[in-house]
C-alpha cells in the first residue's frame, strides 16, 4: 500500500503555518509538527499536531490530533478537530498532506460555531466573548509550546 509521498513531507516542512513536520518516531505514516496560529488568542504559542495516514491512503483521509491542550470550540478534550476536509464526504484522493494542515491551522484560526465539538466553549465564545478569550489566553499560556524563532 501506498505511503505519503516523500514530496508532501517537504512541501508540508517548507510551509511557513508549521514548524518541525517530521515522521513520528521514524513512522512515514504518523507526522508530528507544531502549528503555529495567525490570530488571537492562539497565536502566542505552538500546538503539536499529530497526523496519521491509513494504509489506504491516499483512498482515506488522514486523521488529524492536536496533542497540545487548546480551549477551542472545534477541538475536544481528546483533541480531535472537526476537520471537513478530513471527512469522506469531502476527502479526494488528489487533497495533499498540506492541504490538511491548512485546513487545520484555518479551523484553529477561525472557529466554527456551527461545528463545535464542545458546546460549552462556543456558547461562550458566542455569548460572554472576552471571558472566552481571556481563558483561551491563558490555556494557551499554560499548555502552547513555545513559538519557534522564525530566524533560525
Amino acid at each position: 500500500m501506498p505511503s505519503p509521498p516523500i514530496k508532501e513531507l517537504e512541501e508540508a516542512r517548507s510551509w511557513e503555518g508549521a514548524h518541525d513536520v517530521r515522521p513520528l518516531d521514524r513512522n512515514v505514516r504518523r507526522w508530528t509538527g507544531l502549528l503555529l496560529p495567525n490570530n488571537p488568542p492562539y497565536n502566542t504559542g505552538a500546538f503539536r499536531f499529530e497526523l496519521t495516514f491509513s494504509l489506504n491512503h491516499p483512498m482515506e483521509p488522514p486523521c488529524a490530533t492536536l496533542r497540545t491542550p487548546i480551549y477551542h470550540p472545534n477541538v475536544d478534550l481528546e483533541g480531535h478537530v472537526c476537520q471537513p476536509l478530513t471527512t469522506h464526504v469531502y476527502w479526494k484522493p488528489t487533497t495533499r498532506a498540506i492541504q490538511v494542515l491548512q485546513d487545520l491551522l484555518l479551523q484553529l484560526d477561525r472557529p466554527d460555531l456551527q461545528q463545535a465539538l464542545r458546546p460549552d466553549v462556543a456558547r461562550e465564545m458566542q455569548e460572554r466573548p472576552e471571558e472566552f478569550r481571556r481563558r483561551a489566553e491563558e490555556h494557551t499560556r499554560l499548555h502552547a509550546e513555545p513559538r519557534p524563532d522564525p530566524h533560525i
